[in-house]
């Protein structure tokens, strides 16, 4: 009868059996987090204007929403009554288009009204499944939602994957807002992430009789933190209740190659991703 036991030769040659996740994510070229250091910035609608925009160039996308308290991709892109399936490979993304893929937590809930009370471990358990079991297939691009600060979360997320691309810091005007964002751009150093470039979003609002910009929140302040930090300013986005509505009635991914200002600017941001990333 033959023997099933190794020889010392064998066992001394044999590779290491790589990681799932490292597996799992094998067929992604690229990774990206957009973070911010507090909530209310406009992180989200930046992500998936992002994850829309790409998937529109002709790239392939995944969107991951690591926001286990807040998700709103799902809404965002009008698909919060679909489920993720089950296939040979495991969890299946919910497909907005061709070319996009999301995953987040509010896909699995009961209701949109279901809050996630859960833990730190509980928290991070979800996120390495995502990362491990998400079946992303071939993806040109990652995008990686955050939740808001440098907590659980986003060290999780960098700390599994370890090979992230580039990071996305989006912040507004506000002095509040600039104290935490200054905060994130440590935490991309020290976890030795690229920081690709900062997006300040609110910018300002454009007057309807005189069509001259109003700094509802202030300026200068993310043109001195990026200069503190060597990081490039991607772009100014103005406020502009269209895009509040877009987001609101799941038509991110329709409304991508609107001709206001700041569909304009955030194609240059766009642009200024792909060369960073190239």
């Amino acid at each position: 009868m033959a023997s099933n036991i190794q020889s010392p030769e064998s066992l001394l040659n044999a590779k290491p059996e790589e990681p799932k996740l490292v597996t799992n994510l094998r067929g992604i070229k690229k990774k990206i987090m957009v973070m911010s250091g507090k909530g209310g910035v406009g992180k989200s609608t930046v992500s998936a204007n992002l994850a829309a925009t790409l998937a529109d160039r002709g790239y392939k996308v995944g969107l991951l929403d690591s926001d286990i308290h807040g998700p709103t991709i799902p809404t965002m892109f009008g698909v919060e009554g679909q489920r993720p399936t089950v296939g040979e490979k495991g969890i299946v993304p919910v497909k907005v288009n061709d070319n996009l893929k999301v995953m987040s937590v509010g896909l699995l809930l009961d209701s949109d009204d279901s809050p996630v009370i859960w833990r730190g471990p509980a928290k991070m358990g979800a996120i390495k499944q995502f990362l491990e079991e998400v079946d992303w297939g071939v993806l040109d691009y990652l995008i990686i939602d955050l939740p808001p600060g440098t907590g659980d979360e986003p060290l999780s997320i960098a700390q599994l994957i370890g090979n992230l691309d580039g990071a996305v810091v989006v912040t507004t005007p506000q002095d509040v807002a600039l104290t935490s964002v200054r905060k994130s751009l440590n935490f991309a150093k020290m976890i030795e992430v690229p920081v690709i470039g900062m997006v300040e979003n609110m910018s300002g609002i454009v007057c309807p009789h005189c069509d001259e910009m109003i700094h509802v929140f202030g300026s200068g302040g993310v043109s001195k933190a990026a200069e503190d930090f060597g990081v490039k300013v991607l772009g100014t986005l103005p406020i502009e209740t269209d895009i509040a509505a877009t987001s609101d009635s799941g038509k991110v991914h329709e409304d991508i190659k609107g001709n206001s200002e700041w569909y304009r600017i955030f194609n240059e941001i766009v642009d200024a991703v792909e060369d960073f990333l190239k």
